[in-house]
């Protein structure tokens, strides 16, 4: 991946991070992406495009065309930008489908679109979506999450196919739950030795994106640890 330029976005989050460095360790030129205003300690010195609403398909293809720009290609994009929330169908409220739609799809959608321009012909592009391994099977309180996260394999499915003889490779990893500090919060009880761990997911993206993968295109992956 020597100085291969990757578009990381959600890069602010425990996943985020974990994938970027893992790719700079490879060779690879990060640029990280994130809605957040700034960025969490310890990211000096790293390319940094905060403050980013990829809800917004304007300002998402200003990113990306600021990126080719300052570093005069583009070779691949990993969308990791989104959200989560348990809530049932009864008990819970329409705009949470809404709001999931918009944090897990549109954010994918628009920097995928966004990206096209550039990757398209490009030899060894790719992109990489997180999806979810709830989006085969949704369980009580994740009907919108697994909707939304579907949707989002559905859309790498259909772009490999309008792109799989342009030279461009189109994947997702589909995790079951991630070993971070928030769901450890949020599952105190739970045996995380099970989880996947950031580090095994960000090793899944970094072969997808390497030269090995290149006869890999339009697939899920399940990446679920030991659950």
């Amino acid at each position: 991946m020597n100085d291969k330029i990757i578009i990381v976005t959600g890069a602010f989050g425990a996943l985020g991070r974990e994938v970027a460095r893992t790719l700079e360790t490879r060779g690879a030129r990060v640029v990280r992406v994130d809605a957040a205003a700034s960025a969490p300690d310890g990211l000096a010195g790293a390319d940094l495009v905060p403050g980013i609403d990829l809800t917004d398909y304007a300002a998402t293809q200003a990113m990306v065309a600021g990126v080719v720009a300052r570093h005069g290609a583009l070779d691949a994009l990993v969308n990791i930008a989104g959200g989560f929330r348990w809530e049932t169908v009864s008990d819970g409220e329409p705009a949470t489908w809404e709001l999931l739609h918009s944090l897990n799809l549109r954010t994918a959608l628009h920097a995928c679109k966004a990206s096209l321009p550039y990757l398209i012909g490009r030899e060894g592009a790719r992109i990489v979506n997180i999806g979810a391994a709830a989006a085969a099977k949704a369980a009580a309180g994740m009907g919108a999450y697994a909707a939304s996260k579907a949707a989002v394999l559905r859309l790498t499915e259909a772009l490999a196919e309008e792109t799989k003889d342009r030279g461009l490779n189109v994947n997702a990893v589909l995790p079951g739950i991630i070993d971070t500090p928030a769901n450890r919060a949020d599952m105190p009880d739970a045996d995380t030795s099970r989880w996947v761990t950031p580090q095994a997911l960000a090793d899944v993206v970094a072969f997808l994106l390497s030269d090995a993968a290149r006869a890999i295109t339009g697939v899920g992956i399940p990446v679920t640890g030991r659950l």
